[in-house]
């Protein structure tokens, strides 16, 4: 699927090292919170994935990720020969009105491997209280019926989805792909680590991955922590500007 399209719309080429594909997909993309790339970051770390391939954009503002001065593409496919999951990390944000290219490209490449089920994990930036702290799911009924019947994870109530995770849904409904969102309560602070750690814990309940969360449970209270004090050192700084409370007329 070359980038070449002459519509004008955004083209993807999805492509791979000549790695065999796994019958799972686990997605993440850089969306509000980065919940959920910072949770499939972790997993290919986590499960020592290797690098199978690759999406180039075209027709988008392109960003070419480093880090300790090594460049890379910023939508990777990982996998490993033992394991049965293929996992995407998309560091490009994808706007909406690419949403649709975008999602196209990367179904008709799932369609041509092996790959029988999409999950993706993804934040969501809504009102909530701490009670909502934890994950919610909107999958396709026979997703459910296979995957989710002995896991706590709760049904989101209600609501549509947008861009490429509505897209990727959609097709769910209409062909033999089992979709699912695993999807959390995410803030504005970036990585929401906390987050991040909760779809990873609602990942695992579902599949049997070999994944020590406890790395990832340290770096979300360190980064709690650091919001916290930042948080304290404005409030402090906001104060001190205001002066002195006058209780003369109290």
């Amino acid at each position: 699927m070359p980038a070449d399209r002459t519509d004008g719309e955004p083209a993807f080429d999805v492509g791979g090292d000549g790695a065999d594909t796994s019958s799972t997909l686990v997605v993440g993309f850089s969306e509000f919170g980065l919940a959920g790339l910072t949770a499939v970051d972790y997993l290919v770390t986590g499960l020592e994935l290797e690098r199978t391939g690759r999406v180039i954009a075209g027709g988008l503002p392109i960003i070419t990720p480093f880090s300790e001065g090594v460049p890379r593409h910023h939508t990777r496919l990982f996998s490993r020969d033992d394991l049965d999951v293929t996992v995407l990390v998309g560091e490009l944000f994808v706007p909406p009105r690419a949403a649709e290219a975008f999602s196209q490209d990367l179904l008709e490449w799932v369609e041509e491997t092996r790959i029988e089920e999409v999950v993706v994990l993804s934040g969501v930036p809504i009102a909530h209280g701490p009670d909502e702290h934890r994950a919610y799911y909107v999958a396709t009924p026979d997703f459910t019926e296979a995957r989710l019947g002995d896991t706590a994870i709760t049904p989101m109530g209600g609501g549509f989805l947008d861009g490429v995770n509505g897209a990727l849904m959609a097709r769910g409904l209409d062909s033999d792909l089992r979709t699912c969102l695993l999807t959390t309560p995410v803030h504005a602070q970036a990585p929401d680590a906390d987050a991040a750690l909760r779809l990873l814990e609602a990942l695992l309940s579902i599949y049997d991955l070999d994944v020590d969360l406890g790395p990832m449970t340290e770096f979300a209270a360190r980064v709690s922590e650091q919001y916290e004090e930042l948080a304290a050192r404005m409030e402090a700084e906001k104060n001190a500007e205001r002066g002195p409370e006058d209780r003369m007329y109290m």
